[in-house]
C-alpha cells in the first residue's frame, strides 16, 4: 500500500471517530442503540448465552494478553521471529482502550434498557473487546495471506477461526449487553486504524 492511500485510509478512520464520538458524547444513550440492542438480544437462549460469553472471553485484558504472548511464542519457536514482535504490539491495543475510555468516559448499557448478561463497571465508549479482536484476528488473517511458507490447510483452518472470531466477538458484545452498538463501531474504526498502520509497518519492515 502507498504511503498516499494510507494516509486517505487514516485521515477517513479518524474523521469517522471524531464524528461517532461527538455523537456519543451528545447521546450516550440513544434509541439507535437500543433499537439494536433489543433486535440482537430476542434471540436469546441458555446456549448461545454460553457461546457468546466464551467468545467474549478472548477480549478480557488478561486472556488478550495471554493469547497474545502464546501466539508470538508460537511464532517465535517455529523460527518466525519477525512475526513474534509484531504480534507482541498487539498489546498496546489496551493502553489506547483504557485512554480513549478515560477520555470519554461513557456509561455502560443498564438494565433499564438491555438484558444484562454480563456486567463490568468500567467505561463504555469505544469497544476494547472489539479493538482487540480486530488488531489481534486481523493480523493473524494478514499473516495467514503473507506466509506461503505454511502448510496451505493450516492457513485455511487459522484463517477460518480467525476470521468467525473477528465477526462474531463483537457482535457478542452486544448481545451480553456489555456495550451499546456505537461502541463496537467505536472499537471498529479504532482497530482499522491500529491494524492498518500495524499491516502497513510489517510489510515496510520485509522489503528492508
Amino acid at each position: 500500500m502507498s504511503k498516499s492511500r494510507r494516509a486517505v485510509y487514516s485521515i477517513f478512520l479518524l474523521l469517522a471517530f471524531i464524528l461517532l464520538a461527538i455523537f456519543v458524547g451528545n447521546n450516550p444513550v440513544n434509541d439507535f442503540d437500543i433499537s439494536i440492542s433489543r433486535f440482537v438480544q430476542q434471540f436469546h437462549n441458555p446456549t448461545l448465552d454460553q457461546l457468546m460469553i466464551w467468545i467474549s472471553a478472548f477480549g478480557n485484558v488478561s486472556i488478550a494478553f495471554a493469547s497474545t504472548l502464546i501466539t508470538a511464542l508460537l511464532f517465535f519457536v517455529f523460527n518466525y521471529k519477525r512475526e513474534a514482535i509484531f504480534i507482541m504490539a498487539i498489546s498496546f491495543t489496551g493502553l489506547v482502550t483504557l485512554t480513549l475510555k478515560y477520555l470519554f468516559s461513557r456509561p455502560r448499557p443498564t438494565a433499564e434498557y438491555v438484558t444484562l448478561i454480563e456486567s463490568y463497571k468500567n467505561h463504555s465508549f469505544p469497544s476494547g473487546h472489539t479493538l482487540s479482536y480486530v488488531v489481534f484476528f486481523g493480523f493473524i488473517i494478514f499473516l495467514m495471506q503473507q506466509l506461503k511458507t505454511l502448510p496451505q490447510y493450516l492457513r485455511i483452518i487459522v484463517s477460518v477461526f480467525a476470521y468467525f472470531m473477528f465477526i462474531v466477538g463483537p457482535i457478542s458484545r452486544v448481545y451480553l449487553g456489555a456495550h451499546w452498538f456505537t461502541d463496537i463501531v467505536g472499537g471498529l474504526l479504532i482497530g482499522l486504524f491500529y491494524l492498518l498502520h500495524l499491516n502497513f509497518f510489517y510489510i515496510k519492515s520485509k522489503v528492508h
